[in-house]
Protein backbone atom coordinates (compact mmCIF):
# COMPACT_ATOMS: atom_id res chain seq x y z
CA UNK A 1 0.00 0.00 0.00
CA UNK A 2 1.49 3.41 -1.13
CA UNK A 3 2.22 5.86 2.10
CA UNK A 4 0.74 8.85 3.01
CA UNK A 5 2.19 11.98 1.11
CA UNK A 6 4.23 14.07 2.74
CA UNK A 7 5.54 17.41 2.22
CA UNK A 8 9.53 17.61 2.85
CA UNK A 9 10.40 21.19 4.43
CA UNK A 10 13.61 21.08 5.09
CA UNK A 11 16.33 21.23 3.38
CA UNK A 12 18.03 18.02 2.01
CA UNK A 13 21.62 17.29 0.31
CA UNK A 14 21.75 14.57 -1.87
CA UNK A 15 24.73 13.28 -3.72
CA UNK A 16 25.36 13.25 -7.56
CA UNK A 17 28.02 10.89 -9.00
CA UNK A 18 28.87 10.01 -12.34
CA UNK A 19 30.91 7.63 -13.69
CA UNK A 20 32.77 6.33 -10.71
CA UNK A 21 33.15 10.12 -9.48
CA UNK A 22 31.25 12.55 -6.71
CA UNK A 23 30.06 15.16 -9.58
CA UNK A 24 28.36 17.15 -6.72
CA UNK A 25 25.73 18.16 -4.66
CA UNK A 26 21.77 19.27 -4.86
CA UNK A 27 20.71 21.07 -2.03
CA UNK A 28 16.94 22.64 -1.38
CA UNK A 29 13.33 20.97 -0.21
CA UNK A 30 11.00 19.93 -2.82
CA UNK A 31 11.16 21.42 -6.07
CA UNK A 32 12.95 24.59 -4.70
CA UNK A 33 17.22 23.45 -5.06
CA UNK A 34 20.10 23.62 -6.84
CA UNK A 35 22.90 21.85 -7.95
CA UNK A 36 26.91 22.77 -6.97
CA UNK A 37 29.80 20.33 -8.21
CA UNK A 38 32.86 19.53 -6.28
CA UNK A 39 36.07 20.89 -6.31
CA UNK A 40 37.60 18.06 -7.12
CA UNK A 41 35.33 17.22 -10.11
CA UNK A 42 35.92 20.82 -11.63
CA UNK A 43 39.82 19.90 -11.67
CA UNK A 44 38.85 16.35 -12.79
CA UNK A 45 36.96 17.66 -15.57
CA UNK A 46 37.98 20.99 -16.01
CA UNK A 47 36.86 24.51 -15.10
CA UNK A 48 33.85 25.35 -17.54
CA UNK A 49 33.41 21.04 -18.46
CA UNK A 50 29.88 20.24 -19.71
CA UNK A 51 30.37 16.83 -19.26
CA UNK A 52 27.23 16.63 -17.20
CA UNK A 53 25.18 18.50 -19.94
CA UNK A 54 25.57 21.04 -22.56
CA UNK A 55 23.30 23.20 -20.34
CA UNK A 56 25.35 23.18 -16.89
CA UNK A 57 28.96 24.29 -17.16
CA UNK A 58 30.80 23.10 -14.33
CA UNK A 59 31.41 26.34 -12.67
CA UNK A 60 31.75 26.98 -8.66
CA UNK A 61 28.39 28.03 -6.90
CA UNK A 62 26.50 30.84 -8.88
CA UNK A 63 23.24 31.97 -8.93
CA UNK A 64 22.76 31.78 -12.84
CA UNK A 65 21.12 29.37 -14.32
CA UNK A 66 19.41 27.78 -11.54
CA UNK A 67 16.48 27.31 -13.13
CA UNK A 68 18.41 24.86 -16.11
CA UNK A 69 20.06 23.29 -12.90
CA UNK A 70 16.68 22.53 -11.26
CA UNK A 71 15.11 21.38 -14.59
CA UNK A 72 18.43 19.15 -15.50
CA UNK A 73 17.66 16.89 -12.93
CA UNK A 74 13.52 17.31 -12.89
CA UNK A 75 13.92 16.01 -15.98
CA UNK A 76 15.25 12.22 -14.79
CA UNK A 77 12.34 11.85 -13.60
CA UNK A 78 8.99 9.80 -15.25
CA UNK A 79 5.84 11.64 -16.17
CA UNK A 80 2.34 11.38 -15.90
CA UNK A 81 0.27 8.96 -13.41
CA UNK A 82 4.13 6.84 -13.33
CA UNK A 83 5.17 9.82 -11.50
CA UNK A 84 2.04 9.86 -9.26
CA UNK A 85 2.37 6.55 -8.69
CA UNK A 86 5.90 6.27 -8.26
CA UNK A 87 5.78 9.42 -5.53
CA UNK A 88 2.54 7.71 -3.87
CA UNK A 89 4.69 4.49 -3.42
CA UNK A 90 7.61 6.62 -1.75
CA UNK A 91 5.17 8.03 0.74
CA UNK A 92 5.69 11.41 -1.75
CA UNK A 93 4.11 14.86 -3.20
CA UNK A 94 4.87 14.32 -7.22
CA UNK A 95 6.22 18.09 -7.09
CA UNK A 96 8.37 16.44 -4.34
CA UNK A 97 11.70 16.63 -6.66
CA UNK A 98 14.50 16.23 -4.18
CA UNK A 99 12.22 13.38 -2.34
CA UNK A 100 11.32 11.66 -5.53
CA UNK A 101 15.57 11.82 -6.43
CA UNK A 102 16.46 10.57 -3.09
CA UNK A 103 13.86 7.07 -3.69
CA UNK A 104 14.48 6.62 -6.97
CA UNK A 105 17.96 8.01 -8.37
CA UNK A 106 20.68 5.71 -8.32
CA UNK A 107 19.01 4.22 -11.55
CA UNK A 108 18.28 6.90 -14.10
CA UNK A 109 18.57 7.77 -17.44
CA UNK A 110 22.23 8.13 -18.14
CA UNK A 111 25.45 7.39 -16.08
CA UNK A 112 24.14 9.64 -13.13
CA UNK A 113 23.48 8.05 -9.77
CA UNK A 114 21.74 10.25 -7.02
CA UNK A 115 21.49 9.38 -3.00
CA UNK A 116 20.91 11.04 0.18
CA UNK A 117 23.98 10.10 1.84
CA UNK A 118 22.48 11.27 5.64
CA UNK A 119 20.27 7.78 5.18
CA UNK A 120 21.58 4.68 6.85
CA UNK A 121 22.98 1.86 4.46
CA UNK A 122 24.30 4.58 1.79
CA UNK A 123 25.67 4.42 -0.76
CA UNK A 124 24.18 0.73 -1.39
CA UNK A 125 25.63 -2.22 -2.64
CA UNK A 126 23.71 -3.09 -6.12
CA UNK A 127 22.06 -6.65 -6.68
CA UNK A 128 19.75 -8.44 -8.89
CA UNK A 129 16.95 -10.77 -8.19
CA UNK A 130 16.15 -13.26 -10.40
CA UNK A 131 13.43 -13.14 -12.35
CA UNK A 132 11.17 -16.33 -14.23
CA UNK A 133 8.56 -15.88 -16.77
CA UNK A 134 5.36 -15.61 -14.70
CA UNK A 135 7.59 -13.18 -12.04
CA UNK A 136 8.08 -11.04 -15.62
CA UNK A 137 4.39 -11.29 -16.99
CA UNK A 138 3.43 -10.43 -13.33
CA UNK A 139 5.10 -7.31 -13.52
CA UNK A 140 3.99 -6.44 -16.91
CA UNK A 141 0.57 -7.08 -15.78
CA UNK A 142 0.99 -4.50 -12.86
CA UNK A 143 3.22 -1.87 -14.61
CA UNK A 144 -0.13 0.27 -13.57
CA UNK A 145 0.17 0.22 -9.99
CA UNK A 146 3.95 -0.49 -10.42
CA UNK A 147 5.49 1.87 -12.55
CA UNK A 148 8.74 0.68 -13.90
CA UNK A 149 8.71 -2.77 -12.13
CA UNK A 150 10.35 -1.14 -8.68
CA UNK A 151 10.69 -2.95 -5.92
CA UNK A 152 9.06 -1.54 -2.92
CA UNK A 153 11.96 0.37 -0.80
CA UNK A 154 14.36 -1.42 -2.24
CA UNK A 155 13.57 -0.32 -6.25
CA UNK A 156 15.74 2.67 -7.48
CA UNK A 157 15.21 3.12 -11.00
CA UNK A 158 13.72 6.58 -12.50
CA UNK A 159 13.11 6.60 -16.44
CA UNK A 160 11.28 9.65 -17.83
CA UNK A 161 8.39 9.22 -20.10
CA UNK A 162 5.17 8.52 -19.84
CA UNK A 163 4.21 5.27 -21.80
CA UNK A 164 3.68 2.37 -19.38
CA UNK A 165 7.01 0.48 -18.44
CA UNK A 166 9.49 -1.87 -16.62
CA UNK A 167 12.97 -1.84 -16.74
CA UNK A 168 14.94 -5.35 -16.14
CA UNK A 169 18.55 -6.44 -16.23
CA UNK A 170 19.54 -9.17 -18.52
CA UNK A 171 21.85 -11.29 -17.11
CA UNK A 172 23.88 -14.79 -18.35
CA UNK A 173 21.13 -16.70 -16.60
CA UNK A 174 18.05 -14.66 -17.03
CA UNK A 175 15.90 -11.68 -16.64
CA UNK A 176 16.10 -10.26 -13.47
CA UNK A 177 14.76 -6.96 -11.26
CA UNK A 178 17.05 -4.39 -10.39
CA UNK A 179 17.62 -3.73 -6.50
CA UNK A 180 19.08 -0.91 -4.92
CA UNK A 181 20.78 1.27 -8.31
CA UNK A 182 21.71 -1.76 -10.10
CA UNK A 183 21.87 -0.82 -13.70
CA UNK A 184 19.18 -1.86 -15.89
CA UNK A 185 20.05 -3.00 -19.34
CA UNK A 186 16.73 -3.32 -20.92
CA UNK A 187 13.32 -1.76 -20.86
CA UNK A 188 10.15 -3.74 -21.21
CA UNK A 189 6.80 -2.20 -22.75
CA UNK A 190 3.72 -4.14 -22.43
CA UNK A 191 0.38 -3.69 -24.67
CA UNK A 192 -1.44 -0.73 -23.57
CA UNK A 193 -5.46 -0.47 -23.58
CA UNK A 194 -6.70 1.40 -26.07
CA UNK A 195 -3.51 1.44 -28.21
CA UNK A 196 -3.17 -3.38 -28.95
CA UNK A 197 -1.24 -2.61 -31.77
CA UNK A 198 1.19 0.17 -30.52
CA UNK A 199 4.13 -2.22 -29.14
CA UNK A 200 3.82 -4.23 -32.77
CA UNK A 201 3.73 -0.67 -34.04
CA UNK A 202 6.65 0.56 -32.30
CA UNK A 203 8.84 -2.90 -33.37
CA UNK A 204 8.13 -2.11 -36.94
CA UNK A 205 9.56 1.36 -36.40
CA UNK A 206 12.61 0.23 -35.13
CA UNK A 207 13.27 -1.56 -37.77
CA UNK A 208 13.42 1.48 -40.03
CA UNK A 209 16.11 2.91 -37.84
CA UNK A 210 18.29 0.17 -37.60
CA UNK A 211 18.08 0.43 -41.95
CA UNK A 212 18.89 3.89 -42.10
CA UNK A 213 22.26 2.96 -39.08
CA UNK A 214 20.17 5.48 -36.80
CA UNK A 215 20.26 3.06 -34.08
CA UNK A 216 22.25 0.03 -33.29
CA UNK A 217 20.45 -1.27 -30.25
CA UNK A 218 17.96 -4.44 -30.42
CA UNK A 219 14.44 -4.36 -30.17
CA UNK A 220 12.25 -7.41 -30.34
CA UNK A 221 8.59 -8.76 -29.20
CA UNK A 222 9.17 -11.38 -26.47
CA UNK A 223 6.91 -13.50 -24.63
CA UNK A 224 6.42 -13.95 -20.80
CA UNK A 225 4.25 -16.96 -19.95
CA UNK A 226 1.71 -15.83 -22.90
CA UNK A 227 2.24 -11.77 -22.15
CA UNK A 228 3.67 -10.07 -25.15
CA UNK A 229 6.58 -7.28 -24.53
CA UNK A 230 8.11 -5.14 -26.39
CA UNK A 231 11.99 -5.28 -25.33
CA UNK A 232 14.18 -2.41 -26.05
CA UNK A 233 18.25 -2.74 -25.13
CA UNK A 234 19.16 0.30 -23.41
CA UNK A 235 21.88 1.59 -25.17
CA UNK A 236 22.85 4.07 -22.32
CA UNK A 237 24.13 0.97 -20.31
CA UNK A 238 27.55 -0.77 -21.40
CA UNK A 239 29.19 -3.95 -19.18
CA UNK A 240 32.68 -2.25 -19.97
CA UNK A 241 31.60 1.17 -19.44
CA UNK A 242 32.64 2.38 -15.34
CA UNK A 243 29.47 1.38 -13.61
CA UNK A 244 28.19 -0.23 -16.27
CA UNK A 245 26.67 3.28 -17.64
CA UNK A 246 26.99 5.38 -20.62
CA UNK A 247 26.21 9.05 -19.60
CA UNK A 248 23.37 11.05 -22.13
CA UNK A 249 21.05 13.67 -21.97
CA UNK A 250 17.85 14.39 -23.85
CA UNK A 251 17.49 17.68 -25.60
CA UNK A 252 15.18 18.81 -23.51
CA UNK A 253 18.09 18.54 -21.24
CA UNK A 254 20.35 19.88 -23.20
CA UNK A 255 18.50 22.98 -24.01
CA UNK A 256 17.22 23.65 -20.31
CA UNK A 257 13.83 22.82 -20.74
CA UNK A 258 11.00 21.37 -18.71
CA UNK A 259 8.50 19.08 -18.93
CA UNK A 260 5.73 20.05 -21.47
CA UNK A 261 8.32 22.55 -23.38
CA UNK A 262 9.11 19.45 -24.76
CA UNK A 263 6.46 20.58 -27.40
CA UNK A 264 7.30 23.34 -29.69
CA UNK A 265 3.46 24.57 -29.07
CA UNK A 266 4.25 24.64 -25.11
CA UNK A 267 6.96 27.09 -24.94
CA UNK A 268 9.30 24.81 -25.68
CA UNK A 269 12.26 25.08 -28.79
CA UNK A 270 11.89 24.17 -32.75
CA UNK A 271 14.42 21.95 -35.59
CA UNK A 272 16.25 24.98 -35.44
CA UNK A 273 17.23 25.04 -32.05
CA UNK A 274 18.94 21.56 -32.01
CA UNK A 275 21.86 23.49 -34.03
CA UNK A 276 22.92 24.83 -30.47
CA UNK A 277 23.67 21.59 -29.10
CA UNK A 278 24.63 19.05 -31.78
CA UNK A 279 27.91 18.58 -33.42
CA UNK A 280 27.74 19.86 -37.15
CA UNK A 281 28.95 16.27 -38.28
CA UNK A 282 25.71 15.02 -36.17
CA UNK A 283 23.08 17.54 -38.55
CA UNK A 284 22.81 14.69 -40.93
CA UNK A 285 22.05 12.19 -38.23
CA UNK A 286 18.88 14.40 -36.76
CA UNK A 287 17.73 15.22 -40.52
CA UNK A 288 17.45 11.94 -41.17
CA UNK A 289 15.49 10.97 -38.09
CA UNK A 290 13.15 14.17 -38.94
CA UNK A 291 12.66 12.13 -42.20
CA UNK A 292 11.73 8.98 -40.72
CA UNK A 293 9.54 9.97 -38.77
CA UNK A 294 7.50 12.65 -41.13
CA UNK A 295 7.75 9.75 -43.32
CA UNK A 296 5.90 7.00 -40.99
CA UNK A 297 3.98 9.29 -38.84
CA UNK A 298 5.88 9.39 -35.70
CA UNK A 299 3.94 12.37 -34.89
CA UNK A 300 5.70 12.49 -31.36
CA UNK A 301 8.97 13.08 -31.84
CA UNK A 302 9.69 16.04 -29.52
CA UNK A 303 12.76 17.55 -27.54
CA UNK A 304 12.74 14.11 -25.02
CA UNK A 305 13.01 11.75 -27.92
CA UNK A 306 16.43 12.98 -29.12
CA UNK A 307 19.53 12.83 -26.79
CA UNK A 308 23.31 13.26 -26.86
CA UNK A 309 25.99 10.67 -25.77
CA UNK A 310 28.63 12.06 -23.64
CA UNK A 311 31.66 10.95 -24.45
CA UNK A 312 35.15 11.21 -22.70
CA UNK A 313 36.90 14.91 -23.97
CA UNK A 314 33.85 16.64 -23.41
CA UNK A 315 32.77 15.79 -26.72
CA UNK A 316 28.98 14.97 -27.70
CA UNK A 317 27.35 12.84 -30.17
CA UNK A 318 23.62 12.57 -31.37
CA UNK A 319 22.64 9.35 -29.78
CA UNK A 320 20.12 6.89 -31.46
CA UNK A 321 17.26 7.04 -32.16
CA UNK A 322 14.23 5.10 -30.14
CA UNK A 323 10.63 5.64 -29.67
CA UNK A 324 9.64 5.08 -33.31
CA UNK A 325 5.94 5.05 -33.41
CA UNK A 326 3.66 5.19 -36.59
CA UNK A 327 1.35 7.10 -35.02
CA UNK A 328 -0.61 9.01 -37.77
CA UNK A 329 -3.79 6.39 -37.96
CA UNK A 330 -4.14 6.75 -33.83
CA UNK A 331 -6.73 9.06 -32.54
CA UNK A 332 -5.17 12.48 -32.56
CA UNK A 333 -4.72 16.22 -33.57
CA UNK A 334 -2.30 14.84 -36.64
CA UNK A 335 0.28 17.36 -36.01
CA UNK A 336 3.94 16.79 -35.49
CA UNK A 337 5.59 17.45 -31.93
CA UNK A 338 8.02 20.07 -33.66
CA UNK A 339 7.29 22.24 -36.36
CA UNK A 340 9.04 20.75 -39.44
CA UNK A 341 9.83 23.22 -42.40
CA UNK A 342 7.35 26.25 -40.81
CA UNK A 343 4.51 23.16 -40.71
CA UNK A 344 2.84 21.39 -37.67
CA UNK A 345 0.22 19.17 -39.87
CA UNK A 346 1.77 16.21 -40.80
CA UNK A 347 -0.91 15.18 -43.92
CA UNK A 348 0.48 18.83 -45.40
CA UNK A 349 4.30 18.35 -45.19
CA UNK A 350 6.48 17.73 -48.18
CA UNK A 351 9.84 17.20 -48.40
CA UNK A 352 10.00 20.74 -49.57
CA UNK A 353 9.76 20.98 -45.86
CA UNK A 354 12.26 18.36 -44.60
CA UNK A 355 14.58 20.09 -46.91
CA UNK A 356 13.78 23.30 -44.72
CA UNK A 357 14.45 21.35 -41.62
CA UNK A 358 17.85 20.43 -43.05
CA UNK A 359 18.68 23.73 -43.60
CA UNK A 360 17.83 25.17 -40.05
CA UNK A 361 19.90 22.77 -38.54
CA UNK A 362 23.21 24.02 -40.80
CA UNK A 363 22.98 21.73 -43.58
CA UNK A 364 23.51 23.24 -46.86
CA UNK A 365 22.15 21.06 -49.88
CA UNK A 366 19.63 19.03 -47.72
CA UNK A 367 18.39 17.06 -50.82
CA UNK A 368 20.80 14.11 -51.43
CA UNK A 369 20.14 13.06 -47.89
CA UNK A 370 16.31 13.47 -48.07
CA UNK A 371 16.25 11.39 -50.69
CA UNK A 372 18.53 8.64 -50.00
CA UNK A 373 16.24 8.49 -46.57
CA UNK A 374 12.95 8.09 -48.58
CA UNK A 375 14.32 5.76 -50.60
CA UNK A 376 15.86 3.48 -47.74
CA UNK A 377 11.90 4.01 -46.16
CA UNK A 378 10.17 2.76 -49.03
CA UNK A 379 12.83 -0.17 -49.62
CA UNK A 380 12.16 -1.74 -45.79
CA UNK A 381 8.08 -1.11 -46.38
CA UNK A 382 8.27 -2.95 -49.94
CA UNK A 383 10.46 -5.71 -48.29
CA UNK A 384 9.61 -5.92 -44.71
CA UNK A 385 6.28 -6.95 -43.07
CA UNK A 386 4.70 -6.03 -39.82
CA UNK A 387 3.94 -8.10 -36.74
CA UNK A 388 0.37 -9.72 -37.20
CA UNK A 389 -0.36 -7.87 -34.31
CA UNK A 390 0.46 -4.16 -35.78
CA UNK A 391 -1.92 -2.02 -37.23
CA UNK A 392 -3.60 -3.23 -40.21
CA UNK A 393 -2.66 -1.13 -43.22
CA UNK A 394 0.67 -0.04 -41.56
CA UNK A 395 3.19 -1.50 -44.25
CA UNK A 396 1.13 0.26 -47.09
CA UNK A 397 0.72 3.07 -45.56
CA UNK A 398 4.21 3.75 -45.17
CA UNK A 399 4.93 2.77 -48.02
CA UNK A 400 2.74 5.05 -49.99
CA UNK A 401 3.41 8.14 -47.64
CA UNK A 402 7.57 7.03 -48.68
CA UNK A 403 6.58 7.31 -52.17
CA UNK A 404 4.52 10.39 -52.09
CA UNK A 405 6.97 12.46 -50.55
CA UNK A 406 9.53 11.09 -53.24
CA UNK A 407 7.42 12.35 -55.69
CA UNK A 408 7.47 16.00 -53.93
CA UNK A 409 3.66 15.46 -53.09
CA UNK A 410 2.27 15.96 -49.30
CA UNK A 411 2.04 13.05 -47.22
CA UNK A 412 -1.42 13.14 -48.10
CA UNK A 413 -0.57 12.80 -51.70
CA UNK A 414 -1.57 16.46 -52.99
CA UNK A 415 0.64 19.49 -54.41
CA UNK A 416 1.96 21.17 -51.80
CA UNK A 417 0.20 24.47 -52.46
CA UNK A 418 -3.02 22.89 -52.54
CA UNK A 419 -2.92 20.58 -50.00
CA UNK A 420 -2.28 23.65 -47.53
CA UNK A 421 -4.91 26.09 -49.27
CA UNK A 422 -7.80 23.30 -48.52
CA UNK A 423 -6.73 23.22 -45.03
CA UNK A 424 -6.75 26.65 -44.27
CA UNK A 425 -3.39 26.25 -42.47
CA UNK A 426 -1.62 24.90 -39.61
CA UNK A 427 -3.62 25.24 -36.08
CA UNK A 428 -0.55 25.45 -33.70
CA UNK A 429 0.95 22.24 -33.50
CA UNK A 430 1.31 19.86 -30.69
CA UNK A 431 1.56 16.42 -32.03
CA UNK A 432 0.00 12.82 -30.49
CA UNK A 433 0.27 13.35 -26.50
CA UNK A 434 0.17 10.44 -23.80
CA UNK A 435 -0.19 13.54 -21.33
CA UNK A 436 -3.32 14.69 -23.50
CA UNK A 437 -6.82 13.33 -22.18
CA UNK A 438 -7.94 13.91 -25.61
CA UNK A 439 -6.19 11.30 -26.83
CA UNK A 440 -6.94 8.35 -24.36
CA UNK A 441 -10.79 8.97 -24.15
CA UNK A 442 -12.21 8.30 -27.62
CA UNK A 443 -9.34 5.22 -28.06
CA UNK A 444 -10.25 3.54 -24.51
CA UNK A 445 -13.76 3.59 -25.84
CA UNK A 446 -12.00 1.07 -29.30
CA UNK A 447 -10.10 -1.21 -26.37
CA UNK A 448 -10.04 -5.03 -27.52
Amino acid sequence: MARRARPRTTETELTVQLQGQILGHLRGAGDDFDFEPTRDAIQTWGLGSRMLSAAIPLVPRTTRGREVRSNFFAELLPEGDARKRLADEAGLRRNDVMGMLAAYGRDVAGAIQIWDASIPGEPRTPEVEPLNDKGVRAMLENVGSAPLGNKPQRGKTSLNGVQPKIVLVRTENGWARAIDGYPSTHILKPRVPGYQSMIFDEEYGSRFARALNLASFSTELLTFDGTPALVIERYDRDPKALDGRIHQEDFNQALGLSGDQKYEMFGGKGVRDIAEVIEADDAEQVLKMITLSVAIGNLDLHMKNFSLLHLPGDSVRVAPMYDVVPQHFYDNDGEMALRIGGEFEHRLLAREHLEMAGVEIGIRNPEQIVTTTLEIVREVATSERPHPAAHPGLQFAVGEMATRLLAGKTVSGEAPGAAASSAGGSSGGGGWRWDNPRHHTDASQRAE
